[in-house]
């Protein structure tokens, strides 16, 4: 400030702004953040909250960076700080920063959610110094961009499908999948039947908005026994909570003509040994005949 006074008020102005933009790069600059703006969450499972943040200017490291999530209404009051003596008690051990700041991912987990664990949740960035850590005046809440959390108690149920008739001896796949909102923690599911020869294979793919979906397509070669067998789809969240779906397969049946075939072949053969049994017969009395004239001659 100095400086600054012993100099003409021009140039006194133009030299003072461009140390400003030389000594703060970022202060007063264009900062953004994107967060979902509701989601589900099972009660005593885990939700994760998809968030980015981004900046003009240069790269800034995590370590020059400080992400807290806050209430909308109370920006003292923390679901989420470094700082653990900073965090509402009811929220402590329960939440971690999943995403790297200084790669702009502020995405925030919640574990054994509570039915009362009500937002709307803010995120908010602060620029700390390097030396000592503390932050500087350059803070960032982005307050018009919160999530809101629906508590759900039912847990969601597994889906099936395709769900067809299985032909005996040919390679059959059912797939079963589930929704859920922690990709950090994602369902673990489980079929009735696991022999030695099925496939079994799992894929995890987000649908949208923080949407996730874990799947499980199971491929096995049907036999005629199968037919009318159960299977179940067993999906088992975190926090231990548990739904399934069953399914009865339906396998096609290889008809047995035995009973028919076998009797038809019994009498075509009979009537085969009798005709023949005829014929050697009638030539055996012709035979007799000519020979029973002859000898009167």
């Amino acid at each position: 400030t100095g400086f600054c006074d012993t100099m003409d008020h021009e140039r006194k102005l133009k030299i003072c702004l461009v140390l400003a933009v030389i000594c703060s790069p970022v202060l007063g600059a264009e900062w953004t953040a994107d967060v979902v703006k509701s989601i589900d969450a099972l009660v005593g499972s885990c939700v994760v909250l998809p968030c980015t943040v981004s900046h003009p200017g240069t790269y800034l490291s995590t370590s020059r960076l400080r992400g807290i999530w806050h209430r909308k209404d109370k920006w003292n009051e923390n679901f989420y700080h470094e700082d653990s003596t900073k965090i509402l008690d009811s929220f402590k051990g329960r939440t971690k920063l999943l995403g790297n700041l200084g790669q702009n991912n502020c995405t925030l987990e919640i574990v054994q959610v509570k039915d009362h664990d009500n937002g709307p949740f803010c995120f908010r960035v602060e620029l700390v110094r390097k030396d000592n850590n503390e932050p500087t005046k350059e803070k960032f809440s982005f307050v018009e961009k919160c999530a809101d959390i629906k508590m759900i108690h039912d847990v969601p149920k597994p889906k099936l499908g395709p769900i067809k008739t299985a032909n005996p001896g040919k390679p059959y796949t059912l797939t079963c999948s589930v929704h859920h909102t922690c990709p950090s923690h994602r369902p673990q599911i489980k079929w009735s039947r696991e022999n030695k020869d099925d496939e079994i294979t799992e894929v995890h793919k987000p649908i949208h908005s923080g949407i996730w979906e874990a799947e499980s397509i199971l491929s096995f070669v049907p036999e005629e026994k199968d037919d009318e067998s159960e299977l179940i789809c067993t999906a088992t969240f975190n926090g231990g909570m548990k739904s399934e779906e069953k399914f009865t397969l339906n396998v096609k049946r290889i008809e047995n003509y035995n009973h028919i075939i076998i009797p038809a072949v019994a009498v075509a053969a009979t009537a085969v040994i009798f005709g023949l049994f005829c014929v050697l017969m009638v030539k055996k009395y012709n035979m007799w005949n000519r020979m029973s004239r002859l000898s009167r001659r």
